[in-house]
């Protein structure tokens, strides 16, 4: 029990802060479903940033110069969601009356892109607070590159609520770790320290010096006891403000459903509902009326009608101040204004390098060589890797990311992979750039949450998987991918490329660029690759797949393959047409969820209904039957690899011309 909460409830900034309380126990008691204990605990220090520090304007949410706020505790979203209402975004009381119903505007975690007003999609503890590096990050890279002559055309600072939950997870560690060597200043993270998990006190687990964990990791560091003084919050906040060399994390004692008699301060108070007769005494507690629910009294309303009009005033001078100088000072501004990254150069394909027909090379190398390319003419496009630069050929440039040079566009993530994809998200999100990273496709498992998220929010992140098979070689199983192509593949809205060849990894590239509906990855070879004839201009982004070797006569046989194994299917066609006098044609699939997208006369037209089909793959078989059929054949690795050289594993392994030869020969019934 926390005691009288009068004063809290009558003056005006406390029957703000009590309407953002009741707001959200209104919506999770109608909802039977949610998270009461962060609103009621954490209203006052959101309060505080919004109404006395956040710089937004809610009739232009995605306002290029807007502070970003990001709720890392997604679970408390009635929290935001009850902000975003008082504050004039368009998330109305109907819409509150509808929390977690289907179709509505406030879902049970925030959702980028479905309610204005949230920056990225939260819930999945410690993504939000990476994202806000990324998002900060995103802040000093344009700020470098567009603040000219003294003139600040970039300049705001991102705000996190996060929760113990998210200082736990492993991704919050490895993302805060780069925020503090780079001294990222703009980044202040309030902690809602309430001492409570689901499974009851944190002491269970969790009993480490955070905030001497995050001033080792080179984060200025702060405190408030009472998280209910409103004051002492507000000078922490302009503490951290002034700390402009290193981010801040402000940990502010609050008490987790703070006014609910039976539940504030224990385990109980995480998830509601918490039931009609607590809510009416917590309602009381408050000297709230219990009826009508979801009130806003009218002096709250006129009191945040003022604090909207100067949000929406001081956001009209300085985007008259920032197009004054877009028209004077720099073209460049321009791209900032509208929230993008420019155009793509027109001429593109005309930058892609050329490749000797029949020469051999790694498709990662000719990756790199592309990507080089594309950056020569595409200043918007930045990225790095997770310690793995050299490996994954991304070294475009030497101008690299630093706290004192936030100019480059080449970033050192460390050997940080989760952290990587998620402070991806986040500068993806921020905009004003083309994001990229890359890493070993083994590795993916190690990013998969946020790889996932940028797949749900639709974020056009370009990841450069490679050593992308078992022909990778000596590393051995450990590092050898077999089930992570097929895995990736079944998630929602994530093109998976997989060329055969560098021309094929050109217009892989090309394809991902164009992309911008969501993340692509390109999984690319260590092992040099016969270089083939290229297709026709767009042909994986149209169907996914084309013939890089026609039949003589009839088709009796249809290889189908990704990747390396494309140049094995050449291999064992020459075999089955010359000495076996069989018509085979060689189909290279590289993107095949976009081939199964296709209407049936297209994909009849790549790969003809009557003849034998066989997929070949270095990977598990699973997945390719929707493809071959139940008379087909599926050729790949059903189990982990090993270690030896890449052509020995290869063969061992039945992926050797002679192999798929005698598999083939065997189903037609021929020696």
């Amino acid at each position: 029990m926390v005691g009288d909460l009068a004063p809290l409830s009558t003056d005006l900034d406390g029957r703000c802060i009590t309407t953002i309380r009741m707001l959200s126990l209104d919506a999770v008691e109608k909802a039977k479903s949610g998270h009461e204990g962060l609103p009621l605990g954490a209203a006052p220090m959101a309060w505080t940033i919004w109404s006395r520090f956040l710089r937004f304007d809610p009739t232009d949410p995605n306002w290029p110069g807007r502070d970003r706020f990001v709720l890392s505790a997604g679970h408390g979203s009635m929290l935001l969601y009850s902000l975003l209402h008082l504050f004039g975004y368009q998330v109305s009381i109907d819409d509150l009356k509808n929390f977690r119903q289907w179709g509505s505007r406030t879902p049970g975690h925030p959702e980028y892109g479905h309610t204005p007003g949230v920056e990225t999609t939260t819930g999945p503890l410690g993504q939000g607070i990476s994202n806000s590096v990324g998002m900060a990050l995103g802040e000093a890279m344009l700020g470098a590159r567009l603040n000219r002559n003294g003139k600040e055309v970039v300049g705001h600072r991102t705000f996190v609520i996060a929760s113990d939950g998210d200082l736990m997870e492993g991704v919050s560690n490895e993302a805060a770790s780069l925020a503090g060597h780079l001294g990222l200043g703009k980044l202040i993270v309030l902690y809602d320290n309430n001492s409570i998990s689901i499974d009851g006190s944190t002491g269970l687990a969790f009993t480490e010096d955070r905030l001497g964990r995050f001033k080792a990791l080179g984060w200025s560091t702060f405190i408030v006891e009472d998280g209910n003084n409103l004051e002492e919050i507000s000078e922490a906040v302009k503490r951290a403000i002034d700390d402009t060399d290193r981010p801040s994390i402000i940990s502010v004692t609050n008490v987790i459903g703070y006014g609910a008699p039976h539940k504030e301060g224990t385990e109980a108070a995480h998830g509601g509902p918490y039931g009609p007769d607590e809510a009416k005494l917590t309602k009381e507690r408050f000297g709230w009326p219990e009826e009508p629910p979801f009130l806003v009294p009218e002096d709250v309303t006129s009191h945040l009608s003022s604090i909207i009009e100067a949000k929406i005033s001081e956001a009209a001078l300085e985007k008259e101040r920032v197009a004054k100088i877009a028209e004077s000072e720099n073209w460049e501004v321009s791209h900032w204004l509208s929230g993008t990254a420019g155009e793509l150069p027109r001429n593109l394909r005309d930058l892609m390098p050329k490749f000797d027909l029949g020469s051999q090379m790694a498709t990662r190398v000719a990756s790199g060589q592309v990507l080089k390319a594309i950056a020569s003419r595409y200043d918007a496009i930045v990225g790095g890797s997770a310690d793995l630069v050299e490996s994954t050929s991304v070294g475009f440039t030497e101008n690299v990311v630093s706290r004192n040079n936030f100019a480059g566009s080449l970033i050192h993530f460390g050997v940080r992979e989760h952290g990587m994809a998620a402070i991806l998200n986040g500068l993806q999100l921020h905009g004003g750039f083309r994001v990229f990273g890359s890493t070993f496709l083994i590795f993916s498992d190690y990013l998969r949450p946020s790889l996932r998220l940028a797949a749900l929010m639709g974020v056009p992140i370009i990841y450069l998987m490679t050593h992308d098979s078992v022909g990778l070689g000596e590393d051995g199983p450990t590092h050898q991918p077999v089930e992570q192509l097929e895995s990736l593949r079944m998630v929602p809205n994530l093109a998976v490329i997989r060329p055969a060849d560098s021309n094929e990894a050109a217009e892989a590239w090309i394809t991902a660029l164009e992309r911008e509906s969501g993340p692509t990855i390109l999984a690319l070879s260590r092992q040099g690759l016969p270089v083939l004839e290229p297709g026709e201009p767009g042909w994986i982004s149209q169907s996914g797949a084309r013939i890089v070797m026609p039949e003589s006569g009839t088709c009796q046989v249809a290889l189908l393959a990704t990747g390396s194994e494309v140049s094995l299917a050449i291999q064992v066609a020459g075999v089955l047409s010359g000495e076996h006098a069989l018509g085979v044609r060689v189909v290279s699939i590289p993107w095949r969820e976009k081939f199964l997208a296709q209407d049936q006369g297209t994909r009849d037209a790549l790969i003809p209904p009557s003849a034998l089909k066989v997929s070949i793959e270095a990977g598990v078989t699973h997945g390719w039957q929707s493809i071959v059929g139940p008379d087909g054949l599926t050729i790949g690795i059903d189990r982990f690899g090993a270690s030896a050289p890449g052509s020995t594993v290869m063969t061992e392994l039945g992926l050797s011309s002679d192999a798929v030869v005698a598999k083939v020969l065997s189903l037609l019934g021929r020696k």
